[in-house]
Formats: C-alpha cells, sequence, structure tokens
C-alpha cells in the first residue's frame, strides 16, 4: 500500500489516480463517497462534525487498497481514523468493506498527501499517524520523490499531539535507513526503541509479501512526539 505506489506525488498539484475499478467498487463510490469521502476542498474545520463525535484521531497516509487501515478501525473503535488516498479502486473498496463490516469510526480524505497534511489537520491534534509502505523510488535519480523527506516529517511531527506516535514501514533496506536518519534529526520525535522498531501491529499487506518474495525484509519505525 502506500501514497505514490496508489498514484501519489509529492506536489501540491495531482491527478486522481482512477485504475480500473471492479463493477462492486464503482457501485461503492457511487453509492457511500457524499458520506466517508472528502476532497481537499471539503476538509472540515473539525473533524470531529465529519464523524458525529469528538475523539482522538489518527491517521493513514496512502492507504492502497485499505486492508491496514480496516484494521485499525477494527481494533480501536475509539479513535476516528482518516485514510488519505487517491487511488480509486483502493478507495471503492475499502468503501464496500466500511459498509460491509459496519465501521463508523472511519473517512476518507481523497487529496494529495502533502497538502491533505497542511490543510487537513491543525497542529498538535493527531493522536498517531500511520505510513506503510511508501513507494520507495529505489533509483538513485528519483530518490528526492520519496515522501519521507525532512520537511514532510517535520510537518507530520508538528500535527501530532505531545505523547502522538508515527508508525513507518518499507521493505526498502536503503528506505529505511533514510527514514531512520531523518526521523531522528528531527529532536522533537523521540525513537521508541534503538533504532528499528518490532513489527508493528498491522495486517501483511500486498506489498509486503511481494517484497519478501524478493528476498526483502521488512523495516518498522516508531517515534513519538515529545513536548515542547
Amino acid at each position: 500500500m502506500g501514497l505514490q505506489r496508489a498514484g501519489m506525488h509529492n506536489s501540491s498539484k495531482y491527478v486522481r489516480r482512477r485504475g480500473r475499478l471492479t463493477r462492486g467498487q464503482s457501485r461503492a463510490l457511487r453509492e457511500l463517497s457524499g458520506r466517508y469521502v472528502l476532497d481537499s476542498e471539503a476538509i472540515p474545520a473539525h473533524w470531529h462534525a465529519a464523524f458525529g463525535r469528538a475523539a482522538p484521531l489518527g491517521v493513514e497516509i496512502g492507504f492502497g487498497m485499505g486492508h491496514a487501515l480496516l484494521a485499525w478501525a477494527r481494533e480501536a473503535p475509539h479513535l476516528n481514523l482518516v485514510g488519505i488516498e487517491l487511488y480509486e479502486p483502493g478507495i471503492g473498496h475499502i468503501l464496500r468493506e466500511i459498509r460491509a463490516q459496519v465501521l463508523e469510526n472511519i473517512r476518507i480524505l481523497q487529496a494529495e498527501a502533502t497538502q491533505a497534511v497542511e490543510t487537513g489537520f491543525e497542529r498538535g491534534t493527531l493522536a498517531e499517524i500511520r505510513i506503510f509502505f511508501p513507494d520507495p523510488w529505489p533509483k538513485q535519480k528519483h530518490r528526492k520523490r520519496r515522501l519521507i523527506q525532512p520537511a514532510f516529517v517535520e510537518m507530520l511531527a508538528e500535527r501530532l499531539a505531545p505523547g502522538g506516535l508515527l508508525l513507518l514501514a518499507t521493505d526498502w533496506e536503503d528506505y529505511a535507513k533514510h527514514m531512520l536518519a531523518v526521523c531522528d534529526a528531527l529532536e522533537v520525535l523521540e525513537n521508541c526503541h534503538d533504532g528499528f522498531a518490532p513489527r508493528a501491529m498491522r495486517p501483511t499487506t500486498h506489498f509486503e509479501v511481494r517484497g519478501r518474495g524478493r528476498g526483502h525484509d521488512v523495516w518498522d519505525l516508531a517515534y513519538r512526539r515529545q513536548n515542547g
């Protein structure tokens, strides 16, 4: 799953990645988008209005087909969860599952990640942010396109509440080392472990299975926002 693997780019301009929709996904988008999906021009001033309740807010950036976000919603019904994604088959799939599993604590923000984080969330308001398997951009000349960069991580940290968590995962070792260096360099983020973290509580994703099939390990990182 991962944001740029789902067609997002680290830019203020974007196009919606449509992909090939199944009949069920198309129906879910048609019937449920009005209730669960927001775009960048319709971000609520207060997220509890979108959920109909006040609750701690968690965000997954680039949820792909939504498997990890759905599991999080089931495991943490006390949280309001926002998934950020552009890939329409993924949005259609998660909408189908929201209805099938009767999950009312998920809303979808159909927007590019940087724009969504910058304009969609006030500083110090997020309990947790998750980014699992963002596009690794493995070629050296493309690595500047990677989502996890100092300015973006600083923006994420600003939006975390004190004590809030930032969880990351990748199946590319050099990207994992890059993530570790970027996050460790930000004083307001405290590494919850000595280096990389034990595997996060998340379902095994398509990208993780594919990566392991290619002989890749998976690296998890966990950081906590400090006071100040």
